[in-house]
């Protein structure tokens, strides 16, 4: 997939200073936009990093005079501008916002886009997090849902009602590794009225950029591949409309759910390198999988980067290399899939992803526990892997010695 970044400048309120001459020209490169949009040097030091502005407040010049366009810290800080301003560029929209989390992030999103008595359709391999959000909040709330084979258009439009305003995908998925015609469910949603979410977090930017194929919002886990270093905690969403992104906006400051200062400097030191270390996380899997695919203790290898993935054909349109995650189904069931989490060195067991470490997870007990018993309750034999940035061999020998 050829990468062309969209003249993404977000359009600055009142509270926002002038923008960047290197953002306006569509020409830059993924890595250039990564370390300069939004990232002008500091005016009055010259620092070339983005200084913390570890804020609650900001002086005024006279009632109602904001100096620089900045009042209070949850209504605006300059850092947390200039992660925005970069978000908006590497995922080329018109505006992010960024949030204290990545279910922070869809619970404002929802608030804003539904209202009780609609509906939406949910993947049948969903984030745990965001089915619990859709299950135990929106829906005591007045929302209703349904979930399908979002990979299947003809299940799709029979899923949808008069009353479904949004379709909220994953792809890849999460723990499947699903992948889904991100154009295609555009053009279904589209045709009835509906709104298409697209959560990016397990491609990220550098791997595949939504609004271009048609979705109207993407939202991210910022906690995962773009921090990438397993230390932030953090969300954001990207729109290219402008009117949503204005009641957004409002919502992101009523509601408060906004990440620190420290967090978006963070964040947007991760974002710097996104594109070297997503280049290295798909090496990685790619020899991971390689040594898994074929070996007597698995049943079955998913990654769409394998020919034989049924969305293989998909993601080689849509994003630009397969990604980091691979997951993996054991012959001997959950004993099997148990032993081996415990088994590993170099692969922590723990939950997230995306960090420059390889993580190692038991999905139906883990980060999935809360779709137990539900329809898209994960299978137990399932192991899923974060493959980070180590050295590959190092990471095939682990999982070897740990798959015995």
């Amino acid at each position: 997939m050829t990468f062309n970044p969209r003249n993404s400048r977000n359009p600055r309120n009142s509270r926002q200073a002038a923008p960047l001459n290197v953002q306006s020209s569509p020409a830059h490169g993924f890595s250039t936009l990564a370390i300069h949009a939004g990232q002008e040097p500091d005016a009055a030091t010259g620092a070339v990093v983005t200084p913390i502005y570890q804020t609650s407040t900001f002086a005024q010049d006279g009632v109602g005079g904001l100096r620089g366009g900045y009042d209070y810290g949850r209504t605006g800080n300059p850092t947390r501008t200039a992660l925005e301003e970069c978000l908006a560029a590497l995922e080329g929209g018109a505006r992010a916002l960024a949030f204290a989390s990545g279910l922070a992030t869809e619970d404002t999103l929802l608030r804003v886009i539904t209202k009780p008595g609609d509906h939406l359709l949910l993947s049948n391999d969903t984030y745990g997090g965001t089915f619990r959000l859709v299950d135990k909040v929106c829906k005591p709330w007045g929302l209703s849902y349904t979930t399908a084979s979002l990979d299947d258009m003809n299940a799709v439009a029979q899923a949808i009602t008069p009353q479904t305003s949004v379709i909220f995908c994953e792809t890849p998925t999460n723990p499947l590794l699903g992948i889904v015609d991100i154009a295609a469910l555009a053009t279904v949603a589209h045709d009835h009225g509906a709104l298409l979410i697209v959560d990016n977090t397990f491609a990220s930017p550098y791997l595949q950029q939504p609004l271009a194929l048609g979705a109207d919002v993407v939202v991210h886990s910022v906690t995962k591949y773009i921090g990438g270093h397993s230390d932030v905690v953090g969300g954001a969403l990207v729109t290219s409309d402008t009117q949503l992104a204005e009641r957004l906006s409002f919502h992101q400051n009523a509601i408060g759910a906004i990440p620190g200062p420290f967090d978006c400097w963070l964040t947007l030191r991760g974002l710097k390198t996104l594109a070297v270390r997503m280049e290295r996380h798909c090496d990685n899997a790619e020899r991971v999988v390689a040594a898994l695919t074929n070996h007597p203790a698995i049943a079955s290898v998913l990654y769409p980067g394998l020919a034989q993935h049924p969305g293989h054909e998909v993601a080689a349109k849509q994003m630009r290399r397969f990604g980091g995650m691979v997951s993996f189904r054991l012959r001997d069931g959950l004993d099997a899939a148990l032993r081996v989490c415990e088994r590993t060195e170099l692969f922590t067991l723990g939950e997230s992803l995306g960090g420059v470490e390889s993580l190692i997870e038991h999905p139906a007990r883990m980060t999935h526990a809360s779709t137990a018993d539900s329809s898209i309750a994960v299978p137990e034999d399932l192991v899923r892997l974060s493959v980070g940035i180590e050295d590959a061999d190092d990471l095939i020998a682990d999982l070897l010695h740990a798959l015995g």
